[in-house]
C-alpha cells in the first residue's frame, strides 16, 4: 500500500466520525463524501469535497445513485501494483481512493422500529455494500473501515506508518468488511422471507443464511475448557424473546439453555404455573390458583433436584413468592414481570440471576439448528399447541373430567422432557419424571421410583408410542390410571388390550414429541 492521500467517507453511524476525519486531515489526507456525511463533516469544520464534484454527476433517484460511478469505483478498484491500471486512471483522469470508510443504512434498526414495508425497502443499501466489497477485494491497495470502533487503531497505524498501514491490519479489516456485508445481506434475506408465504420449499431452501450478531461472550461454554459465544438473530426480538436482566452474575451457557427450556414449557401452561428445570429437563411443574401454590406443587415433585435450578413463572412475581422461595438455591428466576417489592427482596441474593422475559409463542418460519460433524440439521420448532378435543380414546374406559385435565397437563410437560420420556402427574403437578432413557419401560420404572408424591391415581404421558405392553404393565402396577401417548405402534392393539385389562383410560394424540 502506498501512502494514503485520499479517503472516501460515507457512513450511517456517525459516532466518532468528526474526530477520525480530523485525524485524517492532520495527516494531509484529502476527503470526499456524500449526503449526510458531507454535511456532518462540513459542520465539524473538516475540509471535504462532495462526491458529486468528483463524478461530475449529481445524486439522483432520491439518493439511490450517488457513488455508482467510474470516478469512484475506478479509484477504489485500481491495483496500484499494475502499471496498466495506473495508466488507465491517468487516461480517464481518475484519482485513486486509498481509504474507504463506509457503514451501511440502518436496516435492522428500521425493521425493529416497526417501519412500513416501503420504509424498510428504502433502507436496503446498494452503493454502500458495493464500495465495501470493492475496497475489501482490493485490500492490498485500499484500506476499508466499516466499524467506528476501529478508527483509533487505524489512525495510530497511519501515523506510525506515515500514511501506510501494515498488511495484517488491512487484511483483517477486509475480512471484517466482508463479514459486515454478509450479515447485512442475511438480515435482508431473513426479513424478506418473513414477508412471504411460507412453505417447505421456501423454508428449507438450498442455501441457508442466517443473520446473527454476537450478543454475549460467556466465560466458557458447556464446560470450563470450552470457549463460547452467544448470538441473536438480526431483526428478531432478541434472546429469550428479548429479556432484561435485573441482577445477578453473568448468564452462563448452561443458564441460557435451561432458561430457554423453562420459558418454553411454562408458556404452554394456560393456568398459573411454575416450572423448575435442571440440566434442560423439568424436575417439577406445578399449577395453582396463585404463583406460590404453583411453586409449592412444582417443588414437591423433586425437592432434591431443585437445588441449583432454573425457575420460570408465567405470571408476575410478587414479594410473597420471593419469600416462599427464599430457602431454595436458584441459579435463574425468569418471569414476564416482577413487582418493585419483589425486586427489592431479590436484591439480597446477589448471585441470583433475575430475568424479565415475555412468554414464548409460536415462531412461524423460524429455524432450530443442531450441529453435527461437517454441517447442521435444521427444523421448524415444536411450538404448536394441541387441542385435546382432537385426541382419540381407543380404550373401553373414557377419561373422567379430572383425568382429562391431568392428561392434558401431563402432555404439555412430556413434550419438554428428553426422550425417552415418561411423566407422571395429577391435575395440579408432576409426580415423577423419567427422562432420557434408552428404553421406554426403564423410563416408566424411573418415573415411578423417583416419585416424591403418591403415584396411585396419577396419569402418565409418553412422548412416543409404547412399542410393547411392558411399559403399561409397569405403570398400572404402580397405580397409574390413565395414559396419553401418540399411538401408531404395530402393537397398539396389544397396548390397548393391556390398558383395558388394567382398567386404565388411554388417549392417542397422533403427534410424537421426541426431544433429543
Amino acid at each position: 500500500m502506498l501512502p494514503a492521500r485520499r479517503a472516501l467517507l460515507s457512513v450511517s453511524d456517525k459516532s466518532g466520525l468528526a474526530e477520525f476525519a480530523t485525524g485524517l486531515s492532520r495527516l494531509g489526507i484529502e476527503m470526499i463524501s456524500t449526503g449526510g456525511t458531507f454535511r456532518a463533516l462540513e459542520a465539524s469544520g473538516v475540509a471535504v469535497t462532495r462526491v458529486a464534484d468528483v463524478t461530475g454527476f449529481p445524486e439522483i433517484l432520491d439518493g439511490r445513485v450517488k457513488t455508482l460511478h467510474p470516478h469512484v469505483h475506478g479509484g477504489i478498484l485500481a491495483d496500484r501494483g499494475r502499471a496498466s491500471h495506473l495508466g488507465e486512471l491517468k487516461q480517464h483522469d481518475i484519482s485513486p481512493i486509498d481509504i474507504v470508510v463506509v457503514n451501511l443504512y440502518p436496516f435492522e434498526e428500521t425493521v425493529r422500529s416497526g417501519a412500513s414495508f416501503e420504509e424498510v425497502v428504502e433502507m436496503i443499501d446498494i452503493g454502500g455494500p458495493t464500495m465495501v466489497r470493492a475496497s475489501a477485494k482490493n485490500f492490498q491497495s485500499v484500506l476499508v473501515v466499516v466499524d467506528p470502533a476501529d478508527y483509533p487503531q487505524v489512525l495510530t497505524a497511519l501515523e506510525e506508518g506515515e500514511g501506510t498501514v501494515p498488511e495484517p491490519l488491512r487484511r483483517g479489516l477486509a475480512l471484517k468488511a466482508f463479514r459486515h456485508t454478509q450479515a447485512y445481506d442475511a438480515a435482508i434475506a431473513h426479513w424478506l422471507q418473513g414477508q412471504t408465504e411460507h412453505s417447505e420449499e421456501t423454508t428449507f431452501r438450498r442455501h441457508l443464511s442466517l443473520g446473527l450478531v454476537r450478543e454475549m461472550t460467556p466465560r466458557y461454554g458447556e464446560n470450563p475448557h470450552q470457549q463460547a459465544g452467544v448470538y441473536r438473530e438480526d431483526g428478531g426480538p432478541g434472546l429469550l424473546g428479548g429479556f432484561q436482566q435485573h441482577q445477578g452474575k453473568e448468564l452462563s451457557w448452561n443458564n441460557l439453555l435451561d432458561a430457554d427450556a423453562a420459558r418454553r414449557l411454562v408458556s404452554l401452561l394456560d393456568d398459573t404455573g411454575v416450572v423448575i428445570v435442571k440440566h434442560n429437563n423439568p424436575c417439577g411443574v406445578g399449577l395453582g390458583e396463585t404463583p406460590i401454590e404453583a411453586y409449592e406443587r412444582a417443588l414437591a415433585c423433586d425437592p432434591v433436584s431443585a437445588f441449583g435450578s432454573i425457575v420460570a413463572v408465567n405470571r408476575p412475581v410478587d414479594r410473597s413468592l420471593v419469600e416462599a422461595m427464599s430457602h431454595l438455591f436458584v441459579e435463574v428466576l425468569i418471569a414476564p414481570e416482577f413487582s418493585e417489592a419483589a425486586l427489592e427482596a431479590l436484591a439480597a441474593k446477589q448471585n441470583l440471576r433475575v430475568l424479565t422475559a415475555p412468554l414464548h409463542g409460536e415462531r412461524p418460519g423460524s429455524y432450530e439448528l443442531r450441529a453435527i460433524a461437517g454441517g447442521y440439521l435444521a427444523q421448524t420448532p415444536d411450538d404448536a399447541r394441541e387441542d385435546p378435543a382432537e385426541w382419540s380414546c381407543p380404550t373401553q374406559r373414557q377419561p373422567t373430567s379430572e383425568e382429562l385435565a391431568a392428561l392434558s397437563f401431563v402432555w404439555s410437560v412430556t413434550r419438554h422432557v428428553k426422550s425417552n420420556a415418561i411423566v407422571l402427574a395429577n391435575p395440579q403437578q408432576t409426580v415423577g419424571i423419567g427422562a432420557g432413557q434408552m428404553s421406554r419401560v426403564d423410563a416408566c420404572r424411573i418415573a415411578v421410583e423417583r416419585a416424591h408424591l403418591p403415584v396411585a391415581g396419577s396419569v402418565a404421558g409418553s412422548d412416543a408410542f409404547f412399542p410393547f405392553r411392558d411399559g403399561l404393565d409397569a405403570l398400572a402396577a404402580a397405580g397409574v390410571v390413565g395414559v396419553v401417548q401418540p399411538g401408531g405402534s404395530k402393537r397398539d392393539d396389544e397396548v390397548i388390550a393391556a390398558a383395558d385389562e388394567h382398567g386404565m383410560t388411554m388417549l392417542f394424540t397422533g403427534r410424537r414429541h421426541f426431544k433429543h
